[in-house]
């Protein structure tokens, strides 16, 4: 075996740059949890294939090398066993039932005082909640204690180390990633139950280590019941935050759990049903047409938007020209950004084709686009280099500015991406609403045609998820139809853009509705929580089920005041009460449905509001005065 695992010190490098490009911010919170030496067992979540190794790998609290497990038939070939064990793998006899044979390459691992990582779902997979947690960390633990004990090994207590990744948008360029380390589980609380002769024991404790283990990882995630459920939480928490980066990624988890919670629960409010509505018709609209809230919250529409007060044409002309002003002032950061940009185009147009080519699998999309992005910089980062060399003749002063331009060039590009990449989604942003208002009210997808695109897309299901095995606790499930997946055009924005603003004012309408109506239930009022939240902000109460067998079984059921649950919100930034002013101010009268009649036509006739116009608020001000 490779000492110095030299392979695996540079693919950790390799896989911490392209994260570093593709990812905002790869946020660690736990850190004090992991014991910087002694043998450890990483149980990490796997919801995104390559890219949860790489992130875990790279962002591993005090450079800690992780082995992985490998196919043991791989190591027979001396030159293949070597490269494996340099690159940080370990051999995992599958086919072998005597365990402490399955098991010995992660023994050797662990006497060593080394450090193993597994991802104990079995699978990565997309699906609203933790489906399965198998038992294969907890047999290799307590199988690793007993065989320790009996070879009288010392300081050889292994530690299990739960790791929760969560992407606030996996698939998503820039977007962010938290990954928290749980507290270290002991053996010391199984090994006696483990090391019994009673027969089912040793099964029976690694079972409860196993259920350790999932609850960990349940209480440092999302986990909502249903696909609707988490959808209108995530659309919730972007209305509340409508800008993308104002939420502390410290709190994104419990943020984000406390809004799954209130809208698990059908009689959190007497308008839950519409309210939940709303908000999934606003987040497929959003889905259908590749905006985001955070864009369009970021356009400033006036009231002067509304079809009931036209704008005169020198109004129309102002529109034109800040909306031109405002795109040629994002066009001149391109001088500074342009080189960079072009000699990072090729990864940008590769990325996107070959995500297009598994868009059903979200898992998949952003390791395709990091995998293909890797691939291309290595070949485009030397052969830039070569070419800048070749015009300073090859000299050794050439080389040294050559690889200092490729550097820069590299560094400036991901630097100044974020804020370049978020001007130009805007523009385009503005200029595709200002299309879809201006264009005549005839063009607008008729009410059969729109059904299509105001049903959020469900990802398919995972064949490879045992669906009886999740035991995440307290998540009341919701009777819905069987997931349809369905693939759809992307709509022109000419034709659907009145109705995205449309629902974007019912859903905040709709959500100030659902916060008032929690404000005005009284001190006594509860919701439904997670256990792990309740115990910590409410409160948990016993209750008694029918079980699968005979008798009855106690059942954990966790609640919370909803008077604490808005303090909480509120206090981590969430802007609850500006919710119906701000849509008054500069939404209110943008196609609401009273306006309107009906979102696929007008009763009146198709010609009267041809006339509207898209008034920035700076302009509309200026025309005011």
């Amino acid at each position: 075996m490779s000492d110095s695992q030299t392979l695996h010190r540079v693919i950790r490098r390799l896989a911490g740059w392209a994260v570093w490009s593709f990812f905002t911010e790869v946020r660690v919170l736990g850190g004090e949890n992991v014991p910087e030496d002694g043998p450890i067992i990483v149980t990490a979540t796997h919801h995104n294939m390559i890219l949860d190794p790489s992130v875990l790998s790279s962002s591993f609290p005090h450079r800690r090398i992780l082995n992985y497990w490998s196919k043991a038939s791989l190591f027979n070939n001396k030159s293949l066993a070597w490269i494996l064990y340099s690159s940080g793998n370990i051999p995992v006899d599958r086919k072998s039932k005597d365990r402490q044979v399955l098991f010995r390459g992660t023994f050797d691992a662990l006497a060593r005082g080394g450090a193993v990582a597994l991802f104990p779902e079995g699978t990565s997979y997309t699906e609203p909640r933790i489906m399965q947690v198998k038992d294969g960390a907890a047999w290799a633990a307590l199988e690793y204690t007993k065989w320790a004990a009996e070879r009288g090994i010392k300081d050889s207590e292994v530690k299990i180390v739960p790791a929760a990744i969560v992407y606030t948008n996996k698939s998503k360029y820039r977007s962010d990633v938290i990954m928290e380390f749980g507290a270290p589980i002991s053996m010391e609380e199984y090994k006696e139950q483990f090391f019994s002769e009673v027969e089912g024991a040793g099964r029976a404790a690694v079972k409860r280590l196993t259920r350790t283990i999932e609850r960990q990882l349940v209480e440092t995630t999302v986990n909502a019941p249903d696909w609707d459920t988490l959808y209108s939480a995530r659309m919730a928490r972007d209305l509340l935050w409508e800008d993308e980066r104002s939420i502390n990624l410290n709190e994104f988890v419990i943020i984000s759990q406390t809004l799954v919670d209130l809208f698990s629960n059908k009689d959190t409010t007497s308008n839950f049903a519409s309210v939940r509505r709303r908000l999934l018709e606003y987040y497929s609209l959003l889905q259908s047409t590749h905006l985001t809230n955070s864009v369009l919250s970021s356009l400033p529409l006036p009231a002067t938007l509304s079809p009931r007060n036209p704008t005169p044409l020198p109004s129309r002309l102002l529109t034109l020209s800040v909306l031109i002003r405002d795109t040629l002032a994002a066009l001149a950061r391109l001088p500074f950004f342009f080189l960079p940009l072009l000699l990072h185009s090729p990864t940008y147009v590769m990325g996107r084709l070959t995500a297009s080519l598994v868009q059903h699998e979200e898992e998949t999309q952003a390791q395709n686009k990091v995998v293909i992005g890797l691939l291309l910089l290595m070949l485009i980062y030397p052969v830039t280099f070569w070419v800048l060399w070749a015009v300073f003749s090859y000299s050794s002063y050439g080389a040294l500015v050559a690889a200092i331009t490729v550097w820069a060039f590299a560094y400036y590009h991901t630097r100044l991406v974020n804020d370049n990449y978020m001007h130009l989604k805007r523009v385009i942003a503005a200029w595709r609403v200002l299309v879809g208002v201006w264009a005549p009210k005839r063009w607008d997808l008729s009410l059969a045609a729109l059904s299509q695109y105001t049903t959020p897309q469900i990802p398919p299901e995972s064949p490879w998820i045992e669906k009886n095995r999740s035991s995440t606790p307290n998540l009341p499930a919701q009777a819905s139809e069987p997931p349809v997946v369905f693939k759809r055009k992307r709509p022109a924005s000419r034709r659907i853009m009145r109705h995205v603003l449309r629902a974007r004012g019912e859903a905040v309408r709709a959500l100030a509705s659902f916060f008032a109506a929690l404000e005005v239930a009284g001190e006594d009022k509860k919701v439904v929580a997670s256990v792990h939240l309740a115990r910590r902000f409410g409160w948990v109460d016993e209750v008694k089920v029918e079980g699968e067998g005979q008798g009855e079984e106690i059942e954990i059921q966790g609640y919370r005041r909803a008077k604490e649950v808005i303090a909480f919100l509120r206090l981590r930034g969430a802007k609850i009460a500006t919710l119906e002013r701000a849509i008054e101010g500069d939404w209110g009268s943008v196609l609401s449905t009273e306006e309107e009649g009906t979102p696929g036509g007008s009763e009146k006739g198709e010609g009267d509001n041809e006339d509207l116009a898209w008034v920035p608020s700076g302009a509309h001000h200026e025309v005011e005065n």
